[in-house]
Protein backbone atom coordinates (compact mmCIF):
# COMPACT_ATOMS: atom_id res chain seq x y z
CA UNK A 1 0.00 0.00 0.00
CA UNK A 2 2.91 2.35 0.57
CA UNK A 3 3.88 2.27 -3.12
CA UNK A 4 0.26 2.77 -4.25
CA UNK A 5 -0.16 5.67 -1.85
CA UNK A 6 3.07 7.22 -3.08
CA UNK A 7 1.75 7.16 -6.65
CA UNK A 8 -1.55 8.74 -5.55
CA UNK A 9 0.18 11.52 -3.61
CA UNK A 10 2.55 12.12 -6.51
CA UNK A 11 -0.43 12.51 -8.84
CA UNK A 12 -1.96 15.15 -6.54
CA UNK A 13 1.38 16.95 -6.31
CA UNK A 14 1.87 16.82 -10.09
CA UNK A 15 -1.59 18.26 -10.67
CA UNK A 16 -0.84 21.11 -8.27
CA UNK A 17 2.51 21.91 -9.85
CA UNK A 18 1.09 21.81 -13.39
CA UNK A 19 -1.71 24.15 -12.28
CA UNK A 20 0.73 26.51 -10.57
CA UNK A 21 2.99 26.85 -13.62
CA UNK A 22 0.00 27.31 -15.94
CA UNK A 23 0.36 24.04 -17.84
CA UNK A 24 -3.26 23.11 -17.08
CA UNK A 25 -6.44 24.96 -16.11
CA UNK A 26 -6.90 23.70 -12.56
CA UNK A 27 -10.12 23.20 -10.63
CA UNK A 28 -9.57 23.50 -6.88
CA UNK A 29 -13.10 22.41 -5.99
CA UNK A 30 -12.62 19.19 -7.97
CA UNK A 31 -9.16 18.64 -6.46
CA UNK A 32 -10.56 19.09 -2.95
CA UNK A 33 -13.44 16.70 -3.65
CA UNK A 34 -11.02 14.05 -4.92
CA UNK A 35 -8.87 14.57 -1.83
CA UNK A 36 -11.92 14.01 0.38
CA UNK A 37 -12.84 10.83 -1.49
CA UNK A 38 -9.30 9.39 -1.44
CA UNK A 39 -8.49 10.26 2.17
CA UNK A 40 -11.99 9.16 3.22
CA UNK A 41 -11.43 5.75 1.63
CA UNK A 42 -8.15 5.41 3.53
CA UNK A 43 -9.85 6.57 6.75
CA UNK A 44 -12.56 3.91 6.41
CA UNK A 45 -9.97 1.27 5.58
CA UNK A 46 -7.87 2.37 8.56
CA UNK A 47 -10.80 2.13 10.95
CA UNK A 48 -12.17 -1.20 9.77
CA UNK A 49 -9.12 -3.02 8.32
CA UNK A 50 -5.66 -1.62 9.06
CA UNK A 51 -6.18 -0.58 12.69
CA UNK A 52 -7.80 -3.90 13.71
CA UNK A 53 -4.87 -5.71 12.09
CA UNK A 54 -2.36 -3.63 14.04
CA UNK A 55 -4.34 -4.09 17.25
CA UNK A 56 -4.37 -7.85 16.75
CA UNK A 57 -0.63 -7.86 15.97
CA UNK A 58 0.09 -5.72 19.04
CA UNK A 59 -2.04 -7.91 21.29
CA UNK A 60 -0.31 -11.03 19.97
CA UNK A 61 3.18 -9.54 20.40
CA UNK A 62 2.44 -8.40 23.96
CA UNK A 63 0.95 -11.80 24.82
CA UNK A 64 4.02 -13.61 23.41
CA UNK A 65 6.39 -11.30 25.26
CA UNK A 66 4.46 -11.87 28.50
CA UNK A 67 4.47 -15.65 28.05
CA UNK A 68 8.19 -15.64 27.29
CA UNK A 69 8.91 -13.56 30.40
CA UNK A 70 6.80 -15.89 32.56
CA UNK A 71 8.45 -18.99 31.08
CA UNK A 72 11.94 -17.61 31.77
CA UNK A 73 10.88 -16.73 35.32
CA UNK A 74 9.74 -20.33 35.91
CA UNK A 75 13.16 -21.50 34.76
CA UNK A 76 14.85 -19.06 37.11
CA UNK A 77 16.24 -17.01 34.27
CA UNK A 78 16.17 -13.26 34.46
CA UNK A 79 15.78 -11.94 30.93
CA UNK A 80 16.20 -8.43 29.65
CA UNK A 81 13.17 -6.30 30.65
CA UNK A 82 10.71 -5.62 27.84
CA UNK A 83 8.75 -2.36 27.80
CA UNK A 84 5.35 -3.72 26.82
CA UNK A 85 3.78 -0.24 26.54
CA UNK A 86 6.48 0.90 24.11
CA UNK A 87 6.07 -2.32 22.13
CA UNK A 88 2.31 -1.77 21.93
CA UNK A 89 2.69 1.88 20.85
CA UNK A 90 5.21 0.96 18.17
CA UNK A 91 2.98 -1.71 16.66
CA UNK A 92 -0.12 0.50 16.79
CA UNK A 93 1.56 3.51 15.17
CA UNK A 94 0.28 4.44 11.70
CA UNK A 95 2.72 4.00 8.80
CA UNK A 96 3.60 7.16 6.87
CA UNK A 97 1.15 6.45 4.08
CA UNK A 98 -1.75 6.41 6.54
CA UNK A 99 -0.52 9.55 8.28
CA UNK A 100 -0.71 11.39 4.93
CA UNK A 101 -4.13 10.02 3.98
CA UNK A 102 -6.42 8.80 6.76
CA UNK A 103 -4.75 11.14 9.24
CA UNK A 104 -5.59 14.17 7.10
CA UNK A 105 -9.17 13.16 6.29
CA UNK A 106 -10.91 15.06 9.17
CA UNK A 107 -9.07 18.28 8.31
CA UNK A 108 -9.69 17.99 4.56
CA UNK A 109 -13.36 17.13 5.17
CA UNK A 110 -13.80 20.19 7.41
CA UNK A 111 -12.18 22.45 4.80
CA UNK A 112 -14.33 20.93 2.07
CA UNK A 113 -17.60 21.48 3.96
CA UNK A 114 -16.62 25.01 5.03
CA UNK A 115 -15.46 26.04 1.56
CA UNK A 116 -18.26 24.35 -0.38
CA UNK A 117 -21.30 25.35 1.67
CA UNK A 118 -20.42 28.17 4.08
CA UNK A 119 -17.58 30.57 3.31
CA UNK A 120 -14.82 30.61 0.72
CA UNK A 121 -11.78 32.89 0.71
CA UNK A 122 -10.78 34.85 -2.39
CA UNK A 123 -8.01 37.31 -3.19
CA UNK A 124 -8.69 40.50 -5.14
CA UNK A 125 -6.27 40.37 -8.11
CA UNK A 126 -7.10 43.63 -9.90
CA UNK A 127 -8.25 47.17 -9.29
CA UNK A 128 -11.67 46.88 -10.96
CA UNK A 129 -13.50 47.25 -7.62
CA UNK A 130 -11.46 50.17 -6.27
CA UNK A 131 -12.26 52.07 -4.05
CA UNK A 132 -14.52 49.43 -2.44
CA UNK A 133 -12.01 46.58 -2.68
CA UNK A 134 -8.28 46.99 -3.20
CA UNK A 135 -5.69 44.79 -4.86
CA UNK A 136 -4.47 42.26 -2.31
CA UNK A 137 -7.64 42.25 -0.19
CA UNK A 138 -8.42 38.75 1.05
CA UNK A 139 -12.17 38.46 1.24
CA UNK A 140 -14.73 35.99 2.53
CA UNK A 141 -17.62 35.00 0.27
CA UNK A 142 -20.87 33.83 1.81
CA UNK A 143 -21.80 30.76 -0.24
CA UNK A 144 -25.19 30.00 1.33
CA UNK A 145 -26.72 33.50 1.10
CA UNK A 146 -28.02 32.82 -2.41
CA UNK A 147 -28.70 29.14 -1.78
CA UNK A 148 -26.77 25.92 -1.30
CA UNK A 149 -25.05 24.51 -4.38
CA UNK A 150 -23.36 21.21 -5.01
CA UNK A 151 -19.58 21.56 -5.24
CA UNK A 152 -17.85 21.24 -8.61
CA UNK A 153 -21.07 21.17 -10.69
CA UNK A 154 -22.42 24.32 -8.93
CA UNK A 155 -26.02 23.07 -9.16
CA UNK A 156 -28.35 24.77 -6.66
CA UNK A 157 -30.16 22.30 -4.40
CA UNK A 158 -31.54 24.71 -1.75
CA UNK A 159 -32.80 28.16 -2.69
CA UNK A 160 -32.32 31.24 -0.51
CA UNK A 161 -32.07 34.95 -1.30
CA UNK A 162 -31.76 36.35 -4.81
CA UNK A 163 -28.98 38.80 -5.72
CA UNK A 164 -30.07 42.41 -5.25
CA UNK A 165 -28.89 45.63 -6.83
CA UNK A 166 -25.82 46.79 -4.98
CA UNK A 167 -24.63 43.30 -3.92
CA UNK A 168 -20.96 42.50 -4.51
CA UNK A 169 -20.85 38.97 -5.92
CA UNK A 170 -18.24 36.43 -6.95
CA UNK A 171 -19.16 34.46 -10.06
CA UNK A 172 -17.72 32.24 -12.72
CA UNK A 173 -16.62 34.42 -15.61
CA UNK A 174 -19.09 33.52 -18.43
CA UNK A 175 -16.54 33.46 -21.30
CA UNK A 176 -14.19 31.28 -19.21
CA UNK A 177 -16.01 29.60 -16.27
CA UNK A 178 -12.78 28.30 -14.74
CA UNK A 179 -12.02 31.91 -13.67
CA UNK A 180 -13.72 33.66 -10.77
CA UNK A 181 -14.65 37.35 -11.10
CA UNK A 182 -15.98 39.84 -8.57
CA UNK A 183 -18.26 42.75 -9.50
CA UNK A 184 -21.28 44.66 -8.21
CA UNK A 185 -24.82 43.84 -9.32
CA UNK A 186 -26.44 46.89 -10.92
CA UNK A 187 -29.21 45.16 -12.87
CA UNK A 188 -31.49 42.25 -11.94
CA UNK A 189 -33.74 40.23 -14.30
CA UNK A 190 -36.12 42.51 -16.20
CA UNK A 191 -34.17 45.72 -15.53
CA UNK A 192 -33.13 48.12 -18.24
CA UNK A 193 -29.59 49.19 -17.42
CA UNK A 194 -27.91 52.05 -19.25
CA UNK A 195 -24.46 53.50 -18.84
CA UNK A 196 -24.43 56.66 -20.93
CA UNK A 197 -21.87 59.45 -20.82
CA UNK A 198 -20.52 57.81 -17.66
CA UNK A 199 -23.83 57.99 -15.80
CA UNK A 200 -25.69 54.91 -14.63
CA UNK A 201 -29.42 54.63 -15.35
CA UNK A 202 -31.71 51.88 -14.07
CA UNK A 203 -35.15 51.56 -15.64
CA UNK A 204 -34.90 55.01 -17.14
CA UNK A 205 -33.95 56.75 -13.89
CA UNK A 206 -30.50 58.19 -13.31
CA UNK A 207 -28.89 56.67 -10.24
CA UNK A 208 -28.44 59.51 -7.70
CA UNK A 209 -24.81 60.39 -7.24
CA UNK A 210 -22.83 62.97 -5.30
CA UNK A 211 -19.28 64.09 -5.98
CA UNK A 212 -16.87 63.63 -3.06
CA UNK A 213 -13.13 64.18 -2.61
CA UNK A 214 -10.96 62.76 -5.38
CA UNK A 215 -9.48 59.32 -4.77
CA UNK A 216 -5.71 58.84 -4.95
CA UNK A 217 -4.88 55.71 -6.91
CA UNK A 218 -1.53 54.65 -5.46
CA UNK A 219 -0.87 52.10 -8.23
CA UNK A 220 -1.38 54.66 -11.01
CA UNK A 221 -0.01 57.50 -8.84
CA UNK A 222 -2.82 59.84 -9.83
CA UNK A 223 -6.10 61.21 -8.55
CA UNK A 224 -9.46 60.08 -9.95
CA UNK A 225 -12.89 61.62 -9.60
CA UNK A 226 -14.92 59.88 -6.91
CA UNK A 227 -18.70 59.76 -6.51
CA UNK A 228 -21.17 58.24 -4.08
CA UNK A 229 -24.06 56.52 -5.85
CA UNK A 230 -27.27 55.12 -4.38
CA UNK A 231 -27.65 51.57 -5.75
CA UNK A 232 -30.21 49.29 -4.19
CA UNK A 233 -30.35 51.41 -1.05
CA UNK A 234 -26.57 51.26 -0.62
CA UNK A 235 -24.08 54.09 -0.74
CA UNK A 236 -21.52 52.96 -3.30
CA UNK A 237 -18.23 54.76 -3.95
CA UNK A 238 -17.29 54.77 -7.64
CA UNK A 239 -14.42 56.20 -9.67
CA UNK A 240 -14.50 57.95 -13.06
CA UNK A 241 -11.56 58.57 -15.40
CA UNK A 242 -12.27 61.60 -17.59
CA UNK A 243 -9.50 60.58 -19.98
CA UNK A 244 -11.38 57.44 -21.02
CA UNK A 245 -14.08 57.70 -23.73
CA UNK A 246 -17.75 57.12 -22.97
CA UNK A 247 -18.28 54.47 -25.68
CA UNK A 248 -17.60 50.81 -24.95
CA UNK A 249 -14.74 49.50 -27.11
CA UNK A 250 -14.29 45.86 -28.10
CA UNK A 251 -17.55 44.41 -26.77
CA UNK A 252 -17.68 40.72 -27.68
CA UNK A 253 -20.54 38.81 -29.29
CA UNK A 254 -22.03 37.39 -26.08
CA UNK A 255 -25.32 35.48 -25.59
CA UNK A 256 -28.14 38.04 -25.42
CA UNK A 257 -26.19 40.79 -27.15
CA UNK A 258 -29.30 41.59 -29.18
CA UNK A 259 -30.73 42.97 -25.93
CA UNK A 260 -28.05 45.68 -25.87
CA UNK A 261 -27.63 48.82 -27.91
CA UNK A 262 -24.17 50.33 -28.22
CA UNK A 263 -23.67 53.97 -29.17
CA UNK A 264 -20.93 56.56 -28.85
CA UNK A 265 -22.55 57.52 -25.52
CA UNK A 266 -22.27 54.04 -24.00
CA UNK A 267 -24.59 51.03 -23.77
CA UNK A 268 -28.19 50.20 -22.87
CA UNK A 269 -29.23 46.62 -22.03
CA UNK A 270 -32.40 44.79 -21.01
CA UNK A 271 -31.43 42.08 -18.50
CA UNK A 272 -32.92 38.66 -19.39
CA UNK A 273 -34.55 36.35 -16.86
CA UNK A 274 -32.12 34.31 -14.81
CA UNK A 275 -29.27 36.75 -15.51
CA UNK A 276 -27.64 39.79 -13.91
CA UNK A 277 -25.83 42.89 -15.13
CA UNK A 278 -22.65 43.60 -13.17
CA UNK A 279 -20.11 46.43 -13.16
CA UNK A 280 -16.92 47.29 -11.35
CA UNK A 281 -16.88 50.31 -9.03
CA UNK A 282 -13.77 51.50 -10.86
CA UNK A 283 -15.97 52.25 -13.83
CA UNK A 284 -13.36 53.07 -16.48
CA UNK A 285 -11.00 50.27 -15.43
CA UNK A 286 -13.33 47.28 -15.25
CA UNK A 287 -13.99 44.48 -17.73
CA UNK A 288 -17.62 43.73 -16.91
CA UNK A 289 -21.11 43.16 -18.37
CA UNK A 290 -20.69 46.13 -20.68
CA UNK A 291 -18.03 44.14 -22.54
CA UNK A 292 -18.86 40.44 -22.19
CA UNK A 293 -22.54 40.32 -21.28
CA UNK A 294 -24.81 39.04 -18.54
CA UNK A 295 -24.00 36.75 -15.61
CA UNK A 296 -26.22 33.62 -15.57
CA UNK A 297 -27.64 32.80 -12.16
CA UNK A 298 -26.02 29.35 -12.33
CA UNK A 299 -22.58 31.03 -12.47
CA UNK A 300 -22.93 32.83 -9.14
CA UNK A 301 -20.60 31.56 -6.41
CA UNK A 302 -21.66 33.76 -3.50
CA UNK A 303 -21.87 37.18 -1.89
CA UNK A 304 -18.69 38.99 -0.84
CA UNK A 305 -19.12 40.12 2.77
CA UNK A 306 -15.83 40.78 4.58
CA UNK A 307 -12.15 41.64 4.13
CA UNK A 308 -10.34 39.31 6.52
CA UNK A 309 -6.78 40.31 5.64
CA UNK A 310 -4.61 42.56 3.52
CA UNK A 311 -0.95 42.02 4.24
CA UNK A 312 -0.08 45.39 2.74
CA UNK A 313 -2.59 47.35 4.82
CA UNK A 314 -4.15 45.84 7.93
CA UNK A 315 -6.56 48.75 8.15
CA UNK A 316 -8.46 47.15 5.28
CA UNK A 317 -9.73 44.36 7.57
CA UNK A 318 -13.48 44.60 8.16
CA UNK A 319 -16.71 45.08 6.25
CA UNK A 320 -16.52 47.12 3.06
CA UNK A 321 -20.11 48.24 2.64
Amino acid sequence: MGAVTGVVLAAFAGYGVAWYVGAIDGNFALLLLLAVVVTGAYWVAERWVFLPRRQAAAAQAVAEATRRREELARQGIVGEPVDLDALRRRLLAQPWWLDWTAGLFPVILAVFVLRSFLFEPFKIPSGSMIPTLHVGDLILVNKFHYGIRLPVVNTKVVDNHSPQRGDVIVFRYPPQPSLDYIKRVVGVPGDEVAYLNKRLYINGQAVPRTAVDDFYDADAMRYRKQFVEEIGGRRVHTLIDDERPAFIPAAVDFPGRERCQYTVEGVTCRVPEGHYFVMGDNRDNSLDSRYWGFVPERNIVGKAVFVWMNFGDWRRIGTFE
